[in-house]
């Protein structure tokens, strides 16, 4: 089941013409219908089934209920021959995606039995209830000419597999797309100078994905710091000693900061309503400041864990790649691939900073480190590799043209050997090949993070990206 249900709004068409010429017709596509209706919402409690529409009335009516509705997506379910005319009113007045399901009751007509039949207006009310494949190409074509782009899933009702699981992938692409539009991206101090990919038009991020972003500071969560009791560090170093590995080498003063930070965090969180975050600070010697970021890192892997994915890098797009990735229920942990094992055949990819520990392969490292490297401060940071079996890669990468893109990859995250340097660390192999893995990403000129989550979902990602009309390209 979806965690947060999106509005899906589902139709079937007919011709009121055929109604009074055959008995039982009407009823049983209503019943087709309604099988429809129960599949969808075995994931998707929320369907607003608005019946057969049959008449050009029937559609403006529809096309309207809808729009109350605030559905979020639309499925058409072609159950029989209709016309044009009763389905175009009803996506001109809604303006929301439709998904077009033309999904036969069975594999085939019983031919014999059919042509058995000795009543030939009962063969024409029986083929009729065989023909939805008929007026897709006639809703095709009004369609294409009023400038309305549609998608398709065409199969059987029952016992087609991959069909439903094609329909399945919309709905939670369409609750994606719903949990980005209402996402509050919390951004905590400035870009890394001089990391030039990363930068970005805020306002471009708006026109793609919708949502809201706070621009936060950093002395807010220095004061929240101040404000957090003895008791709730006590209960978070409990959930750190619960949550992670803690290596004996940590000292005690550092994860005790890293536990006010982290209590301080949530408060941030609930104070803004926030559900992903990203983050940089360079510090100038403000030593408030300079302590909340450099503690900050096991407090944004629990958060990170938890929905509310967290970018170090001030990396925005990430940020968001990485909340795709975890609406998804993939993970989404924060990576770049940094050396290539050619012995091996994988890529070596990871990242300082904050971890999805929920996806680790084993419980996550907690090591000190006696310096973040091109970062401010020292303290405890996380090791964890990501689960090993299939992943898929996600970046959001900014095009030439001014425009976002969604570049994706699939591979296996495999077992070996890791640097034990206190970041997270995974080995992966690709089905091109490193080399061709590498080469391929790069001539896309990505920027040099993305997310890596568990589990091959690049077809329920080129879904998204067709409901929010976005760029995909799939390099592996």
């Amino acid at each position: 089941m979806i965690d947060r249900p999106c509005n899906i709004g589902l139709f079937g068409i007919g011709l009121n013409t055929y109604w009074p010429q055959f008995a039982g017709l009407k009823e049983r596509l209503e019943g087709y219908l309604g099988e429809v209706e129960a599949k969808i919402k075995e994931v998707n409690p929320c369907v607003i089934n608005a019946g057969l529409v049959d008449s050009a009335d029937r559609a403006f009516e529809t096309g309207d209920h809808f729009r109350r509705e605030g559905v979020d997506l639309i499925f058409l379910y072609v159950t029989t021959y209709a016309l044009s005319s009763t389905v175009l009113p009803v996506i001109q007045r809604a303006k929301v995606p439709v998904v077009i399901l033309n999904l036969s009751p069975e594999a085939a007509i019983d031919y014999t039995a059919f042509n058995a039949m000795n009543d030939r207006t009962k063969m024409t009310g029986e083929w009729l209830a065989y023909c939805p494949a008929c007026p897709v190409p006639e809703i095709a074509n009004v369609f294409n000419r009023c400038g309305i782009p549609f998608h398709q899933v065409t199969g059987m009702l029952n016992n087609d597999e991959g069909a439903w699981k094609e329909v399945m992938e919309w709905v939670m692409a369409a609750a994606v797309a719903k949990k980005l539009f209402n996402n509050r991206l919390g951004c905590m101090g400035h870009y890394y100078s001089g990391m030039l990919d990363i930068y970005t038009d805020l306002t471009k991020v708006y026109a793609h994905f919708g949502g809201h972003i706070e621009l936060l500071e950093v002395e807010e969560l220095a004061t929240l710091r101040k404000s957090v009791v003895a008791g709730a560090v006590t209960g978070r170093l409990a959930l750190f000693a619960e949550s992670f590995d803690i290596q004996p080498d940590c000292s005690t003063e550092a994860l005790y900061q890293a536990a006010v930070t982290s209590v301080a965090l949530d408060k941030l969180v609930e104070i803004h309503k926030l559900g992903s975050m990203a983050y940089y600070y360079k510090g100038t010697g403000n030593e408030e400041n300079e302590e909340a970021i450099s503690s900050i890192i096991l407090g944004t892997s629990l958060l990170t864990a938890n929905g509310v994915p967290v970018a170090g890098e001030y990396e925005i797009k990430n940020a968001i790649a990485m909340k795709i990735m975890d609406s998804f229920n993939a993970g989404g942990s924060f990576t770049e691939y940094y050396a290539m094992d050619f012995n091996d055949d994988v890529v070596l990819m990871g990242h300082d900073g904050p971890g999805h520990i929920a996806i680790a392969e084993g419980k996550t490292k907690v090591r000190p480190l006696q310096v973040y490297h091109g970062k401010v401060g020292k303290g405890v940071s996380v090791e964890m590799s990501v689960r090993n079996g299939p992943v898929t890669l996600l970046g959001i990468t900014e095009t030439a043209n001014g425009k976002l893109m969604l570049l994706l990859a699939e591979g296996e995250s495999v077992p070996g050997p890791i640097l034990q340097i206190g970041n997270t660390n995974s080995r992966y192999k690709f089905p091109i090949g490193a080399r061709g893995f590498v080469n391929n990403w790069n001539s896309y000129g990505p920027a040099h993070h993305c997310a890596v989550g568990t589990g091959h979902i690049s077809a329920k990602i080129r879904k998204l990206g067709a409901l929010l009309k976005m760029e995909v390209v799939q390099v592996c």
